[in-house]
């Protein structure tokens, strides 16, 4: 049985209520909404989203986009329907392509790139709801030095791996394939990262870890764009890309590395949390929790 037929997507989403079940925001005034991320393999940035939209009282429960009222973390836009009159929360496009959303509610977009590529208005609040994990989870005791975070394509990419090896240093590699709250303790763990994964950059960010983001083969679908659009938010003009050499090691890789500016992050912070605070406003119809949730997980709703 794999991950995705729809028996362990039923038991997903009915786990995902159990555990927005503990959230106190979800029974002050929660709500339950027809949402999109990509669920199809486990993956810890996509796990954001029913990881901390509970947090503000919110529900999600899967469907694709076509069905979807509210669009989640990640580079899903060009998943969207031009017809898509839903919210967005976040979201990011994976080209950098025009995909205008007319109808859409866009709550909040990842970065300046995707607001001009799908049409949204230039007072958008910007940045990837990924940031918002440190806001959610305490950082831990640090227990390495550094954090290798490779995109799921690159596990496989012995030069990028060889560097955990490294003589002297505490190297620890993060299966990104697990659940989010485990591999964001094990990202914030750690004084510096290098990555692969947007989402390990992000989390970086988000406890103020110096980091680095490089590119490896194969590439990623989109190239750079998902980065760029990030970073021309937290680092506006600024970039902490390193090309990957295999010849100048992990320490020549952490040259590259930096912190966000902490105001940056702490005004995405508060820009994300107020716009998931609208969601009512634009989806007033949205039912409440936690009676609405047995509708919503029927397609009734």
């Amino acid at each position: 049985m794999t991950y995705s037929t729809p028996r362990r997507r039923r038991v997903r989403q009915v786990r995902r209520l159990v555990a927005a079940s503990t959230r106190p925001a979800m029974w002050r005034d929660g709500v339950v909404v027809p949402a999109t991320w990509w669920d199809g393999h486990p993956n810890f940035g996509d796990d954001l989203t029913p990881w901390l939209l509970p947090e503000y009282g919110v529900a999600p429960v899967h469907r694709v986009a076509a069905k979807a009222r509210l669009s989640g973390v990640g580079s899903i836009l060009e998943f969207l329907p031009e017809s898509f009159d839903g919210a967005i929360w976040g979201s990011g496009l994976m080209y950098g392509k025009p995909h205008p959303l007319p109808n859409a509610a866009v709550l909040a977009v990842r970065g300046h790139l995707t607001r001009d590529l799908i049409g949204a208005p230039a007072d958008v609040a910007l940045g990837d709801p990924g940031i918002l994990v440190s806001r959610r989870a305490r950082r831990p005791k640090a227990r390495w030095d550094v954090a290798l975070v490779p995109h799921g394509h690159h596990r496989s990419h012995e030069p990028f791996m060889s560097m955990a090896d490294t003589a002297g240093l505490r190297v620890h590699v993060v299966n990104v394939h697990q659940p989010a709250t485990r591999v964001v303790r094990e990202i914030a763990a750690a004084e510096a990262v290098i990555t692969t994964s947007l989402h390990g950059l992000v989390t970086a960010d988000a406890y103020g870890i110096p980091a680095t983001w490089t590119m490896l083969e194969p590439p990623l679908g989109g190239g750079r764009f998902k980065f760029d659009d990030y970073e021309s938010v937290m680092t506006p003009g600024a970039t902490r890309f390193t090309a990957f050499d295999a010849e100048r090691g992990l320490a020549g890789m952490l040259e590259g590395a930096s912190t966000a500016p902490r105001s940056e992050v702490e005004r995405a912070c508060d820009d994300l949390e107020r716009a998931i605070g609208r969601l009512t406003d634009v989806l007033p119809d949205l039912p409440r929790f936690p009676g609405g949730a047995f509708g919503v997980l029927a397609g009734r709703e």
